[in-house]
């Protein structure tokens, strides 16, 4: 499938036409397109300013650019909060900007169902602030909290409750999609299970907008558990960390986050943060690597029990210590934690690595990044979603784009043959497009073009993403 390249005549043609047929429609163009819009949060892609902006506010708008824009072959880019870390937002010059900002209304919340349906644009605190009256959360907690629900959506967003909750894909239940014809569809509903034909609702979700715009969601709720704790230990070597991982998955006490931290990281989030968490200084001297365990239950004193019975376990398994942190101290850590991209990224990190691996092979696969640090002379510093195996990686090597792209090819390569993948939860889009290309299996990059080409013939969704 070709990709696309609009004339200038046909995108006046497609801003024309919406102008004429959309009532009240807010479109940007120009100098009226601000920053933004021309990019995301990766590292290694470049701002791109779009022909236009378009922000609807219904699906009946969505679906009247899509029908233009296919009939007159003009690329169209979803955005949604443009908090994504792989470039899948980041505009051609010839395309339209679709932003779904404009469309950020929670339509139900039904607590009979535990299901809440949703807009595209509505972010992550603002549906869970409307969620903490009714007792229910929506728990997937990737690490920017303002990221949009539809750009979660769209690529599948995991976080730290991962271990317990899983990932974006198994909370969506149903979908409304704008197809590039304009044609709208209908996906799944208020029912946890269906074997009525193929799942066209898991296979939108991932897709980083090269299928279809998704207008609204249905959404999986959870009763939310009053009460938590959170275990900091400390461990003399990143091995002893990343061997504990699987034995406490094991252990039966159902971590809702389950955290790695080595020193380096750990280190620049105190001086980035100003956190303080009251560890004596030897163990500081000494500790190479922290684990983070939070738990929740509905008892305080199950949760009690829980608790002790962890740091037991962590003991055994070779911890230096164990500390059972205040809730306002462990707040500040889960939050430090997740401002691990904006550390990496104020320290000039090159790239942000987000590959997955079986938890249990997480230490071969950290020697393996040791031994590429120093075969290349490089700094790659790291903390991520160690109980579902989800390796989160700065790396550092100088500003040298050939040295990065050969250090992130063979952390990809050694994920891969790990039996992991590239990308656990920031998607492929433009920044891993070329590694994927080359590493995943040539029989399903071709199947996955066929599915592309079914879903979108004229090729204006999303275009260079991904393929």
């Amino acid at each position: 499938m070709s990709t696309p390249t609009a004339d200038p005549g046909d995108i006046e043609s497609v801003l024309a036409g919406l102008t004429e047929s959309v009532a009240g429609a807010e479109m940007l163009i120009g100098d009226q397109i601000s920053e933004e819009y021309e990019q995301d949060e990766s590292l290694t892609v470049d701002p791109c300013r779009p022909t236009a902006v378009f922000l609807p506010r219904s699906t009946a708008e969505v679906s009247q650019i899509m029908r233009l824009a296919d009939h007159h072959r003009v690329p169209i880019t979803g955005r949604g909060a443009g908090t994504g870390l792989s470039g899948a937002a980041v505009p051609r010059n010839d395309s339209i900007v679709v932003s779904f900002e404009r469309m950020n209304e929670i339509i139900e919340i039904d607590t009979e169902n535990h299901v809440a349906v949703v807009q595209p644009g509505i972010r992550l605190n603002e549906l869970d602030e409307a969620l903490k009256p009714y007792d229910l959360v929506y728990p997937v907690y990737p690490g920017e909290y303002s990221a949009s629900l539809g750009g979660n959506v769209n690529t599948n967003a995991g976080g730290m409750r991962a271990v317990k909750y899983g990932v974006t894909r198994h909370h969506v239940l149903g979908l409304e999609v704008v197809l590039p014809g304009g044609e709208v569809i209908r996906t799944g509903g208020k029912f946890v299970k269906s074997t009525s034909g193929y799942d066209l609702t898991q296979l939108m979700v991932g897709s980083e907008g090269t299928l279809g715009l998704v207008t609204e969601i249905t959404l999986k709720l959870h009763p939310r558990l009053p009460h938590c704790a959170t275990v900091l230990a400390p461990f003399a070597t990143l091995d002893s960390v990343t061997e504990a991982v699987p034995r406490i998955v094991d252990s039966g006490v159902s971590p809702l986050i389950l955290e790695y931290i080595d020193i380096m990281t750990m280190s620049a989030t105190a001086e980035f943060t100003g956190l303080e968490l009251g560890i004596p200084q030897e163990i500081k001297d000494t500790a190479l690597a922290y684990l983070v365990v939070m738990l929740e239950n509905s008892h305080e004193s199950r949760l009690e029990e829980d608790t002790a019975s962890l740091a037991e376990h962590l003991s055994e398994l070779g911890a230096m210590d164990v500390y059972v942190l205040p809730s306002n101290a462990a707040e500040k850590l889960i939050e430090a934690r997740e401002q691990a991209f904006w550390i990496s990224k104020a320290n000039n990190a090159d790239e942000i690595v987000d590959i997955v691996v079986p938890r249990a092979d997480i230490p071969e696969f950290m020697n393996r990044v040791a031994a590429l640090a120093n075969e290349y002379e490089a700094w790659i510093a790291g903390c991520g979603h160690a109980g579902d195996g989800n390796v989160h990686l700065g790396v550092f090597c100088g500003g040298d784009p050939h040295k990065r792209d050969r250090i992130m090819h063979e952390l990809f390569d050694a994920s891969r043959a790990l039996g992991g993948a590239i990308s656990a939860e920031h998607g492929i889009g433009l920044a891993k497009r070329e590694h994927f290309l080359t590493l995943e299996d040539p029989t399903k990059i071709e199947l996955m073009r066929r599915i592309k080409t079914a879903f979108d013939p004229n090729g204006i969704m999303n275009p260079d993403t991904i393929f």
